[in-house]
């Protein structure tokens, strides 16, 4: 239960990101909107949010398998889908797409016409991926939830 409710406080950020946090920084001046999400992503790796985010990837990886050695028991599918949806399309989601874009926008001078592209490029395209491990973090929260409750039954 604490899986699911771990994965509910990642799809509540990203949640919060993906329906006004980037819009809003979107709407301000470029220079200004770039210097903020640099700003929250160097605050967020110093934060409580990385032992969540990291607790809840091991976790699920551990209810996988859990869930694999115990195939055909009450709450097994729905364990394995949650683990499942929530590494690809929350976690491997962050590393492949979400982390490259903000390492690019990091590096990139923000009064700058690379700046200027770098940052159309990343409300849009992190903005994308971002919605994917919204849907898989609530997905995944749903899952563990059902498989804790029919396990309780």
């Amino acid at each position: 239960m604490v899986l699911g409710l771990g994965c509910g406080l990642i799809a509540g950020l990203y949640f919060a990101f993906s329906t006004f946090i980037i819009t809003a920084l979107g709407r301000i001046d470029r220079t200004s909107g770039i210097a903020a999400m640099n700003a929250i992503n160097a605050a967020i790796l110093r934060s409580l949010f990385m032992p969540l985010f990291l607790g809840t990837i091991l976790a699920s990886l551990v209810l996988s398998v859990i869930a694999l050695l115990r195939w055909g028991e009450p709450g097994a599918a729905a364990m394995l889908s949650g683990g499942g949806i929530y590494f690809v399309g929350m976690f491997l989601v962050t590393m492949i797409f979400n982390v490259p874009l903000n390492n690019t926008l990091a590096a990139v001078p923000p009064a700058s016409a690379e700046g200027a592209q770098a940052w159309a490029r990343y409300l849009k395209h992190w903005t994308l991926w971002n919605h994917v491990r919204t849907i898989a973090s609530t997905a995944a929260c749903a899952l563990f939830v059902a498989a804790f409750a029919s396990e309780a039954v």
